[in-house]
């Protein structure tokens, strides 16, 4: 046995996990060696998840990086030989028509992301699955490239991590826990085990259910929790026997039940013989803390699985036995079922990267055995080159704030996420009732008293329209559809398109005091940002100036899209959209600690408010209450331009800039003073507009990029069309490869606007789609894909009540790149006409982008 080292170049813990040996395999395949890797049980695990996984995967998501992560993860399994391709089918149930309406939705998700799934009938279903009643069905979703990881995933791991340790480029050790980290100077530097002290570069952390206990020794903490997954088993299931497989018939999900069945094969195989059916507290959750997780020895079967009462799900079980009745012909095995620990998160998503407090500590936290191999390969291409080929925002553990790691926030978003596991679909804007309220505006109590529309971003309660503005339906109400669709219309109000348009005809304001704010200052803070923006910020820009700019990866993706403003010469605010602010507000302090810039960068989110007051009566309003109106003049005050002045006698730094298309500014003010700011603009009659003008509709008829939906990391600016026309001088993160673009004959894809020139579906309703639609070509009916690979969707769509149009925007392949094409979109089963109306940036309204510049 291997004498335990005092350093190496990386420490894995929880090696034992189909994760933490995922990790290590991919680590190695990219270059690395010096890897030590440490369990606190067996390797491969006995105690963690990957030990009682069901060890099926689908394909079956409405995100790309997941599709990706699940298909990588499958054709990994394929190729090791350890994985039975067997297929899957998702039914949904006689009168659940939500469930039939969410496969169609799946499929639409498939073609755009690139998985093979499809629609079939219920003696189809049948034909697959025998055991299936199919009386009971209306229909079904097939994936055929569903299937089971064989014999075990848990085999797997312990295969993946001999290889390693047989390629002398991991250290392996069993019974090993890690007790502690030593970290100095906000850096790592080792860990402590229970076999003594390990210096190290890089400590990952693939500690599954126990990963938060890791991550609480570095002061910080992961929003995930453990929940009990109930699995039972029903036998003697001898369809199989003689065969010799792992499973017999496809996979089934009964969603709508929260459920699903699939059979263990051959009686002599590992587990064999057996019906096995799983479940989802839909009521009930059971949750358990890490810290109260039991010890090997203290459990019945493991750590990571608990006793289970068959009256906890024998409602759901009735159920299941009325679409399978194989599972009320077969024995209860009472002494085998349990209920396994899985984890569930805050926001749907596993928390994958650096930590944001702590340089060279990584995590890859609640990650589930349908992954495991593809978040390997991304941790391991993150590691070694600082980016992945997807863009990886939605998991990357520095996108939580602060907030988001308290205790008690954690355990209610993640108890509420519990809920909707299998059931109900999730809507695309569906907000989170839990972790509610945790930042207001200075105006929350007076939106609140005019029936604001609230939703959450990132803690903040953002009116998205009001009922005080229900009268100007009224006046505006021929221009505002209503929509019929239920879907569509989930979480939007229809007076928020209204308020759009009195704004357009009026002036409005708008609060963005949910920004991302945060300032960095310092002798270097001017040669830091130079480096880090792709527009020109330091050097003799002007104090006083905004700049739109973005960061961009080492590749030459966008990684983010803000607004920088020069205070004073060494004095710069970064004002960033609140869902990606603390990403880039991180990015920042590392950016700043590997150059040795001498700066402080603070948040200052919560300092300061911001009022956008926008419409053609911007400026005659403001100029009201302003105490030097001729200072708003646009001779005075140019576009661009920033401006510390007062209005009723409220101190503003004022920015001569829209996002909505229209004259005005956006108010940016200390906290304190927001109210009275407020109630003087509203006493001149200025109508409070909610967010949804400023976020969809009017963004849309602008064609304005919203970074983490049309800006990716996988795109350029070339492609995105927001290049400026001169490259500055001075070096940038990503020049080079921005200007290997640069030179490029064309892109191989676009960021165009499209309409849709009929939105009415099959059953004759008008409809409104919102989410991700695949971009097809008429003449075949097959998604575009472009010569990179890079499949065409709908980043953003919504409706534009001004041009009366649905308007969305989608990468095109460069062949596809002409106004006028007409193309195709899915939206659920149905297919609708779309037409380019701008290659690249093109407004929709006002083209000229006069009216914010005046």
């Amino acid at each position: 046995m291997a004498t335990f080292p005092q350093r190496a170049k990386v420490v894995i813990i929880g090696q034992g996990g189909i994760v933490g040996a995922s990790v290590v395999h991919h680590l190695i395949e990219r270059g690395w060696s010096d890897i030590v890797g440490i369990d606190k049980s067996a390797i491969p695990t006995d105690i963690g998840s990957t030990a009682h996984a069901s060890d099926f995967c689908f394909n079956t998501m409405h995100d790309q990086l997941t599709i990706f992560t699940t298909k990588y993860s499958i054709d990994f399994y394929d190729r090791l030989g350890r994985y039975e391709r067997v297929g899957g089918i998702e039914v949904a149930r006689v009168g659940d028509d939500e469930r039939m309406v969410e496969l169609k939705r799946r499929v639409a998700s498939g073609k755009a992301f690139g998985n093979r799934v499809e629609m079939i009938t219920p003696a189809q279903a049948k034909a697959k699955f025998p055991l299936l009643e199919e009386s009971m069905i209306q229909g079904a979703l097939w994936d055929p490239d569903a299937g089971l990881v064989k014999p075990r995933s848990q085999m797997v791991a312990g295969e993946l991590v001999d290889a390693a340790v047989a390629s002398g480029k991991l250290l392996s050790f069993a019974n090993t826990a890690c007790t502690g980290l030593r970290i100095e100077s906000g850096r790592i530097q080792g860990v402590e085990t229970t076999k003594g002290f390990i210096a190290a570069e890089y400590v990952v952390v693939c500690a599954g259910l126990w990963g938060r206990l890791i991550a609480g020794m570095a002061g910080e903490d992961l929003p995930i929790m453990p929940v009990d997954h109930p699995l039972t088993f029903f036998k003697p299931y001898l369809e199989f026997a003689g065969t010799g497989k792992d499973i017999g018939y496809p996979l089934l999900r009964d969603q709508g039940n929260s459920a699903y069945l699939r059979d263990t094969g051959d009686p002599k195989t590992p587990e064999g013989g057996q019906i096995e059916w799983g479940y989802y507290e839909e009521k009930n959750p059971r949750m358990c803390h890490p810290r109260d997780l039991l010890e090997k020895e203290q459990a019945r079967l493991s750590p990571s699985q608990r006793d289970l009462e068959l009256e906890q799900i024998m409602a759901p079980l009735e159920r299941a036995m009325e679409l399978t009745p194989i599972l009320a012909e077969l024995g209860y095995d009472d002494k085998y079922s349990f209920n396994g620990l899985l984890q569930v998160t805050t926001d749907g998503n596993p928390s994958i990267g650096e930590s944001s407090k702590v340089r060279g500590l990584w995590y890859a936290e609640a990650v589930w055995v349908k992954d495991g191999p593809g978040v390997g390969k991304l941790v391991a291409d993150w590691m070694t080159d600082g980016y992945t080929h997807l863009d990886h925002a939605r998991i990357d553990v520095a996108r939580f704030y602060p907030y988001q790691q308290q205790e008690q926030y954690i355990h209610d978003r993640c108890y509420e996420g519990a809920f909707k596991i299998y059931n109900p679909p999730v809507h695309n804007r569906e907000p989170y009732s839990a972790g509610r309220g945790i930042f207001k505006s200075p105006f929350y109590e007076r939106e609140k008293a005019l029936g604001a529309y609230f939703m959450e971003l990132s803690g903040w309660e953002r009116a998205h329209g009001y009922a005080s503005n229900e009268h100007l339906l009224a006046v505006y109400g021929d221009k505002v559809p209503v929509r019929a669709n239920e879907w569509d219309n989930r979480h939007f109000w229809r007076v928020s398109n209204a308020e759009h348009l009195k704004m357009t005809e009026d002036v409005g304001m708008i609060n963005v005091s949910h920004f991302a704010e945060f300032d960095v200052v310092g002798p270097d803070a001017a040669d830091l940002l130079e480096y880090i923006c792709v527009a020109k910020v330091g050097g003799d820009t002007a104090v006083g100036k905004g700049v739109y700019t973005h960061f961009l990866d080492a590749k030459g993706g966008v990684r983010a899209d803000l607004t920088v403003l020069r205070l004073g010469q060494d004095h710069y605010r970064i004002v960033d959209g609140a869902d990606a602010g603390h990403r880039d507000f991180t990015w920042v302090r590392r950016m700043a600690q590997d150059r040795g810039a001498n700066v402080k960068v603070t948040d200052t989110t919560t300092e300061y408010g911001c009022l956008g007051v926008w419409g053609p009566n911007a400026r005659t309003t403001i100029q009201k209450i302003a105490d030097e109106p001729e200072a708003w003049s646009l001779e005075a005050f140019p576009f661009a331009a920033l401006r510390n002045l007062k209005l009723g006698g409220v101190p503003v730094l004022a920015f001569h800039i829209s996002y909505v298309g229209e004259q005005g500014w956006e108010l940016h003010f200390k906290y304190e003073d927001g109210l009275a700011l407020w109630d003087a603009l509203y006493a001149l009659g200025v109508t409070p507009v909610g967010v949804e003008t400023y976020a969809n509709s009017r963004r849309m008829e602008k064609s304005l990029r919203l970074q983490n939906g049309d800006l990716l990391t996988e795109y350029n600016l070339f492609e995105a069309d927001l290049a400026r026309p001169k490259v500055k001088a001075a070096d940038f993160h990503g020049k080079a490869a921005h200007m290997a673009f640069r030179e490029r004959v064309h892109q191989p894809a676009t960021l165009c606007t499209l309409t849709m020139t009929n939105n009415v579906d099959s059953t004759g309703v008008v409809r409104y789609p919102v989410g991700i639609c695949p971009v097809m070509d008429p003449a075949n009916g097959a998604t575009l894909v472009d010569s990179l690979g890079r499949r065409s969707y709908t980043t953003s769509i919504a409706f534009g009540p001004t041009l009366g149009k649905n308007i969305a925007l989608a990468y095109l392949p460069h062949e596809y790149c002409q106004v006028g094409r007409e193309l195709q979109i899915q939206y659920f089963a149905d297919i609708y006409p779309v037409k380019v109306e701008a290659v690249g940036y093109g407004a929709l309204y006002d083209p000229e982008n006069t009216k914010p510049r005046s």
